[in-house]
């Protein structure tokens, strides 16, 4: 089995599954009791929470934990907008955007909001000047993702933190889920940055854990009231055994970045360099600067990119068309469509998705099936 999937979700650590069970089984306290067992529970989620803060260079206080990313986002996108509405009611978001924080500020727009979407170049990067033309003295919140979830565009979060650097009342949000563990924290963490979104399980920790980076002192609304957790920002019982494993989770692909992302970037040129051979298949994603090591899209003209998943499926090769959301949708890639590629074209897309979890020995396998899939599709046309 070959899984080639890893930005849809990734397989969890060994490690990270021990820690789990280990403080499900042994330190299973609520935090809030008041007895040995809930202080515990407190001292592995704060020790877990500073962690996590050392890891991505900021203080223990701007970390909150939530379930993921699309709650991270929903929290963000909402919870700013609410908390400053007094102030102004326009948002700007990338057009290329997760479904969460898109769906976040469309919601927004039917509750009195006014939502403007950046545009995007030929390459699914953010037209930084083209937003510029967006500000205006009424906004509150920008967001733009660090790395493009479907084709891997990094996005130029460095010069979006300089046009807004004298812009102190609007809000800046970064969804980072697809960046962590595969470009430099430094380079979509920039001091201007006031929030962004994780979601474990995109680098090996278990499902339903995340955490939100908010700036200290920037405001936001909670989206869940109850019994006060989390400085009472998110008020629910703490998932400790799943933030712990997020945790180990984040030390240990943090620790491997060194060798792993020089080794991913060479999987990914190999396959590149192979496919830029045909004629007659379109990459989308470029190679080298400017992209994500890790993901690869492409398509075969005039086979729709579900034939391709399911091709490769019977050799037990896992890949996926586009975005996991994009793919149950049925939908084609919506940054492609943003990009002006046409719907025929962006209906063939399927991504690839790799992860130092996979090895030259794969990459070799699925190129030799890639080719019997290749030429069983040019009898079909």
């Amino acid at each position: 089995m070959i899984y080639f999937d890893n930005s849809a979700t990734t397989v969890p650590y060994p490690e990270a599954l021990r820690t789990y069970q280990e403080v499900a089984t042994k330190i299973f306290g609520n935090p809030s009791s008041l007895h040995q067992l809930g202080t515990s529970a407190t001292r592995i989620l704060e020790a877990s929470r500073k962690q996590v803060a050392e890891l991505i260079g900021k203080s223990a206080d701007e970390i909150f934990f939530t379930s993921g990313g699309t709650e991270g986002d929903n929290w963000v996108i909402k919870g700013v907008a609410f908390e400053k509405e007094p102030y102004g009611n326009h948002i700007i978001v990338s057009d290329i955007e997760h479904p969460a924080v898109k769906e976040s500020a469309k919601w927004l727009s039917e509750h009195g909001f006014e939502v403007s979407y950046a545009p995007v170049n030929e390459q699914g990067f953010v037209d930084v000047e083209a937003l510029a033309g967006l500000l205006r003295p009424d906004t509150i919140l920008v967001s733009v993702m660090a790395v493009n979830n479907e084709i891997g565009s990094i996005q130029p979060i460095q010069a979006i933190s300089d046009l807004l650097v004298n812009e102190p009342t609007i809000s800046f949000h970064v969804d980072a889920v697809q960046a962590i563990g595969k470009i430099p924290v430094s380079s979509y963490l920039t001091d201007r940055v006031d929030f962004a979104t994780f979601s474990g399980h995109k680098f090996h920790a278990v499902r339903g854990v995340g955490f939100v980076y908010k700036k200290a002192g920037k405001k936001i609304t909670p989206l869940l009231t109850g019994g006060g957790q989390e400085k009472d920002f998110r008020s629910t019982t703490e998932n400790v055994a799943g933030i712990a494993s997020m945790a180990k989770a984040l030390r240990l692909v943090t620790d491997k970045e060194e060798f792993s992302l020089p080794k991913i970037a060479k999987m990914k040129k190999i396959i590149f360099d192979e496919l830029a051979k045909y004629e007659d298949i379109s990459i989308f994603s470029g190679e080298g600067e400017g992209f994500a090591p890790n993901i690869l899209t492409f398509g075969i003209k005039g086979v729709r990119g579900e034939v391709i998943v399911h091709a490769f499926e019977e050799h037990q090769i896992y890949i996926s068309t586009t975005s996991a959301c994009s793919s149950k949708a049925g939908k084609p890639a919506g940054t492609l469509i943003s990009m002006g590629v046409p719907t025929k074209l962006a209906q063939t897309a399927v991504r690839i998705s790799l992860d130092d979890d996979n090895d030259m020995g794969q990459v070799e396998q699925f190129l030799t099936i890639f080719k019997q899939v290749y030429a069983k599709t040019q009898k079909v046309r």
